[in-house]
């Protein structure tokens, strides 16, 4: 689960990543206009922090509360708060380096890269907008490398402080339960079929008809239903009573599903499909034992950037694979076999049937988003860009091990943010902080 936390605090970050170093010098030559002059507000441990430090971070700060859907602060509040925030990074950037918390410039440069490719212009132009802003490229760096020092400090303090009790599991173990009596709970149903021949007339039709409206009137007076399916039903299952077996809904079929979804227990009622009248009556309708989760059939075509290929080159072929195959001019599978750069490429790309959690959070996410047969433009991950098909989906079970482990990870995620918080909040009350008003 460990992991599971590292993949969700890497995607906490980036977004907080892309809005710092997109924005690096955007206010800059506009802070100068306003104020034509700079002065400290506040000293974290002997590093400076400026008014317009504080004048940049607000907007930034802005933008990332309404992402996330929270109360956005205005005026001198929405300044205190950037200036917190402020205070706790410089706060956490000084314990990174007294920890010995690097990052190497390889890091840098990926990020770089990933944040152009973001923008959708090449790491040149990302360059030139932020001198041309007002800002340079060595500020740039050093902002993606305060960041990424943020993520690598947070991933080494964070999971750790994550506490999860065994009674906390169990709970949420019986509300995923719960919850699937309304998604998928085991049902038993009775079934009388009133069979219909394939090139039945008119008056044929109707005749069975009636005779399946009859059974239904006989079994909703009270008749035994059991009897009826003996004495009337086409299906194999008559000998049986007329009951299917008690099974997941799921392994019913859709339309008996859909029928029967809203009766109460001991309910009966009659539906027609291609094969007949059917009788249904719900026998049974209980919590399942068997909590499924949804797994997807794709395939993809990964291009790893690097040496004369890079990542906007990647993204260029790749859409222009997309556009062949949907033009019916190119086969998917052929393309990856031929170009893919990732172990499935012999298999046409094919992933096989996976499980949520299984693909970084920038590949899932697109994933999980696409109809059947529907191909993404070209994603970007930490493992190059892709091209992603999904083929199938299904409802499979889980163990009741990976049930806990899921119930685990879920409390781990949704702990994370308030544990980052108190731990950032300790840090900061470690440090040395002076305030310092603005100059008369």
């Amino acid at each position: 689960m460990l992991t599971m936390i590292l993949t969700h605090t890497r995607s906490y970050l980036t977004a907080v990543i892309l809005l710092c170093a997109l924005s690096v010098g955007a206010q800059t030559l506009t802070e100068a206009k306003i104020d034509g002059r700079d002065f400290i507000v506040a000293v974290v441990d002997s590093v400076p922090i400026t008014n317009h430090d504080v004048r940049t971070r607000a907007p930034q700060l802005r933008e990332q509360l309404k992402q996330q859907g929270r109360a956005i602060p205005e005026g001198e509040a929405l300044l205190k708060a950037a200036l917190d925030r402020l205070i706790v990074e410089k706060a956490l950037l000084q314990f990174a380096k007294e920890t010995g918390v690097t990052i190497e410039d390889e890091a840098v440069s990926q990020a770089e890269q990933r944040l152009a490719a973001q923008s959708q212009i090449t790491v040149a132009q990302l360059h030139k907008k932020a001198i041309t802003e007002g800002s340079s490229v060595d500020r740039l760096q050093q902002n993606l490398r305060d960041q990424l020092t943020l993520q690598r400090l947070t991933e080494r303090n964070v999971p750790s402080r994550i506490k999860i009790s065994d009674s906390e599991i169990d709970q949420a173990v019986r509300e995923r339960l719960n919850a699937s009596m309304g998604t998928n709970p085991d049902i038993e149903l009775g079934h009388i079929l009133i069979a219909v021949p394939e090139k039945a007339s008119d008056s044929e039709v109707a005749a069975l008809q009636s005779k399946a409206q009859t059974v239904l009137a006989n079994a909703k007076r009270g008749d035994d239903f059991a009897r009826l399916a003996k004495d009337f039903s086409d299906s194999p299952d008559r000998e049986k009573g007329g009951l299917m077996g008690l099974r997941p809904a799921s392994r019913y079929p859709t339309l008996f599903v859909e029928a029967t979804n809203k009766l109460a227990v001991g309910d009966i009622t009659l539906i027609r499909s291609g094969a007949g009248f059917h009788v249904l009556k719900l026998v049974t309708k209980r919590a399942s034992s068997v909590v499924t989760i949804t797994q997807t059939h794709a395939r993809h075509i990964l291009l790893r950037p690097g040496g004369q290929l890079s990542q906007t080159t990647a993204r260029a072929q790749l859409a222009d694979y997309k556009r062949q195959i949907e033009a019916s001019k190119a086969d998917f599978a052929k393309l990856a076999r031929e170009h893919s750069q990732d172990a499935s490429g012999p298999d046409g790309g094919d992933l096989g049937w996976v499980s949520p959690g299984m693909f970084v959070p920038e590949f899932e996410e697109v994933m999980n988003k696409l109809q059947l047969g529907q191909i993404a433009d070209p994603v970007i991950s930490r493992f190059g860009v892709h091209l992603i098909q999904v083929l199938e989906r299904r409802e499979a079970p889980i163990s009741e091990r990976e049930l806990r482990d899921m119930a685990r990870g879920s409390l781990r995620e949704k702990k994370f943010e308030e544990t980052y918080q108190l731990w950032a909040q300790e840090v900061r009350g470690r440090a040395y902080v002076e305030y310092r008003d603005a100059p008369q």
